[in-house]
């Protein structure tokens, strides 16, 4: 079956935004964009009345608590929309033939390594927000072993509350910023992996076999502090710039040192080469500018 009607929950998050902007550039397919309002993920039990009423022919699901330090507190709420929504979401989209996409992120892994991590690596989330995703991705797979769980990082847009919009307003209003230097990652242009999701379904629809976990990321890994440096040069800031340790910037949640994904898999079975995480973020700031 071919996939023409696209539903896409968190229509006001980044990917949700950056999806929303290539509407134009595939009018084969027809997309249903909802906000929190046309589908709380906090509330389960009304999404197949929704799915119902709409009958998708895929599901991308970029809704997501994404507070990372919040979910040490709350707990109950994060692990109801991060894993037993994703669930509910999985099993519906079984039940009644639709394809099922959502995303998880570099957080469900330990933060303890030298190399990039695998798809398949073992999951070991040090905080709750990770391990919220991390199980949210088993009851996936669990209730439909076709959904297809896409893991990234660090990621950024023009829309929304992110790193870049972040330190461009504190760069702005302050003479000096600290920043932490001894966390690794790869930051992720929303659009990028916005793209990567219609990649996805194209070849879906040419019958190539994608299921199971993928990794995608801008190319290129960093720290907070790198990036941070590269912001400013590209927004022509002066603010000064120190790096720091994560032990001299206590947060309540927990941050892995290491967290460089590995998307070979992605890269190999779509064909695509992604672009480096620099250049994606120049196209970002000018866009802001």
């Amino acid at each position: 079956m071919a996939i023409k009607k696209i539903l896409v929950t968190g229509a006001n998050g980044q990917l949700g935004w950056e999806l929303s902007q290539l509407t134009a550039i595939y009018p084969a397919f027809e997309f249903i964009f909802l906000d929190r309002i046309g589908m709380d993920l906090s509330q389960p039990a009304t999404f197949e009345k929704i799915i119902n009423d709409i009958l998708p022919d895929i599901i991308i699901n970029t809704a997501a608590y994404t507070a990372v330090d919040k979910a040490e507190t709350e707990k109950e709420l994060s692990h109801t929309v991060n894993a037993i929504a994703v669930g509910a979401l999985a099993r519906i989209s079984k039940q009644k033939g639709i394809r099922f996409i959502t995303y998880s992120t570099d957080y469900v892994f330990s933060g303890v390594s030298s190399t990039p991590f695998l798809p398949d690596t073992l999951l070991q989330p040090i905080n709750s927000y990770g391990s919220s995703k991390a199980e949210g991705e088993k009851i996936a797979l669990a209730e439909n072993a076709a959904s297809i769980i896409i893991r990234t990082s660090w990621v950024f847009s023009s829309h929304g509350n992110n790193f870049v919009k972040t330190m461009i307003r504190l760069m702005k209003e302050r003479e000096q910023l600290k920043i932490v230097g001894d966390q690794h990652g790869r930051p992720t242009y929303a659009r990028d992996l916005a793209m990567a999701t219609i990649k996805i379904i194209e070849a879906l629809n040419t019958g190539k076999n994608i299921q199971g976990v993928y990794h995608y990321a801008n190319t290129g890994a960093t720290t907070w502090y790198q990036f941070a440096a590269k912001i400013k040069a590209l927004a022509g800031l002066s603010c000064e710039l120190i790096a720091i340790t994560t032990a001299e910037f206590p947060t309540p949640a927990a941050r892995p040192g290491y967290s460089v994904l590995d998307t070979q898999k992605i890269e190999n079975e779509l064909s695509i080469t992604i672009p480096n995480w620099e250049n994606s973020l120049e196209q970002c700031i000018q866009k802001l500018s």
